[in-house]
């Protein structure tokens, strides 16, 4: 055997053995108990439609409510997905609305609204992983006449 064939041989098993170690080491995946008396739907009025889009949408990033697939334990894409979903939490998140003061929760409204008319929301890559999150026209007009309404 060649120099070059063994040496690439190594070179595999090494980077076998770390992504096996990297299935041990990283940030779990997890959902914190909901308290249904600080979730969003229990603080506001949410028509059927915009509770559809939240929960198709949003809530997989930003509620306690998170559906983890079977890739989100195998790193390092679990490394990449969990941090967006933390990321989401930490920025807003719909179980936990009612620990919000009022500031906060009116600023969260505005930028729900301005993010999905930019297209900023749900992320570019969320939507591929998941084809019914994209927002549409109509949903985006839905979601801002919802948040317009609740101030």
């Amino acid at each position: 055997m060649t120099r070059f064939r063994k040496t690439l041989r190594w070179l595999v098993v090494i980077g076998f053995c770390l992504f096996v170690v990297a299935q041990f080491v990283g940030p779990a995946n997890t959902n914190p108990v909901i308290d249904p008396s600080l979730a969003l739907e229990s603080k506001l009025h949410v028509d059927p439609q915009v509770e559809t889009i939240l929960n198709r949408s949003c809530a997989g990033c930003h509620s306690n409510r998170t559906r983890w697939p079977w890739y989100t334990n195998v790193a390092p894409v679990s490394w990449f997905v969990i941090g967006h979903v933390n990321d989401g939490r930490r920025d807003l998140n719909l179980s936990e609305w009612g620990n919000y003061d009022k500031r906060k929760q009116s600023s969260r409204l505005d930028q729900m609204c301005q993010l999905a008319k930019a297209g900023v929301m749900p992320l570019s890559s969320y939507t591929p992983l998941h084809p019914g999150s994209k927002l549409s026209g109509d949903d985006v007009k839905a979601l801002c006449e919802w948040t317009e309404s609740q101030h």
